[in-house]
């Protein structure tokens, strides 16, 4: 997984979640660290749920949270380098979306020293509705 972050971050990270979807907010997984402020980067305080680890390690990371969550019935749908976009099905019907995010300050330097972050937040609506933007639609820089 290539952390390139992309220049709508912000934007692709969702408000936060509703009651009935479920999200990773209670889920932190060995070598991660909470980061509430999502490293106080691209506005996704208060967004986002953030974790956070060294960055040469961040991409095993991911992978351990893709895992994780599709073993709680997540299904990752579609994405990019640094995003991920899951969905699953709601017990009356409809779809919940939830989006992982990595990103990092790329105004510092990229070594063994740099934070990485992965966002998680929850895509609104139903993305199995007619008339839902595509969820593994990837947003334009």
């Amino acid at each position: 997984m290539k952390l390139i972050l992309l220049a709508a971050a912000a934007v692709a990270i969702a408000g936060p979640a509703p009651a009935q979807t479920s999200t990773p907010e209670t889920l932190i997984l060995p070598g991660a660290t909470p980061a509430p402020d999502c490293g106080n980067l691209y506005g996704m305080a208060g967004k986002a749920f953030c974790v956070s680890a060294p960055l040469p390690g961040i991409s095993a990371l991911a992978d351990a949270y893709v895992a994780e969550l599709e073993a709680q019935g997540w299904l990752a749908a579609g994405g990019d380098a640094n995003r991920v976009v899951f969905v699953r099905r709601r017990e009356g019907g409809g779809c919940d979306g939830l989006q992982m995010q990595a990103f990092y300050d790329t105004s510092r330097p990229a070594g063994p020293e740099a934070v990485g972050y992965l966002g998680f937040g929850v895509i609104p609506g139903d993305l199995c509705a007619s008339g839902q933007p595509g969820a593994a639609a990837s947003p334009q820089p």
